[in-house]
């Protein structure tokens, strides 16, 4: 079983800056690619960021700018570096990542349980 990990939300002020880590750990083949969705209160889950093994990297237009995703390929580790935060950023930050546990199987869909990042005005 593959397990995502995140770490690093929190409360900060509006212009602040956050840092949001999210870890795979179990049993792991290999993973393509990794990535950050948010979630605010009554509305949907929208991408914020991914980026693939290999390194190419997509952003929303609403983060571009702000916000920087890299990884560590060796530690299966994701990193969300949020700058000059806005309010409107608030919402719950979860991790997604599409995994494979051997070469025989296809990737699969795993989600981290999110991590609240809270922006004041």
């Amino acid at each position: 079983q593959v397990q995502l990990v995140e770490s690093g939300g929190g409360l900060v002020q509006a212009g602040g800056s956050l840092r949001l880590s999210c870890a795979a750990s179990g049993r792991i083949f290999s993973i393509n690619r990794m990535g950050w969705y948010r979630q605010a209160p009554g509305k949907q889950r929208e991408l914020v960021a991914t980026i693939t093994s290999g390194g190419s990297i997509n952003y929303a237009d609403s983060v571009k700018g702000r916000f920087t995703i890299s990884r560590d390929n060796a530690k299966n580790t994701a990193y969300l570096q949020m700058n000059s935060l806005k309010p409107e950023d608030t919402a719950t930050y979860y991790c997604h990542a599409l995994v494979r546990v051997n070469v025989a199987v296809n990737y699969v869909e795993v989600w981290g349980q999110g991590t609240l990042v809270t922006v004041s005005s």
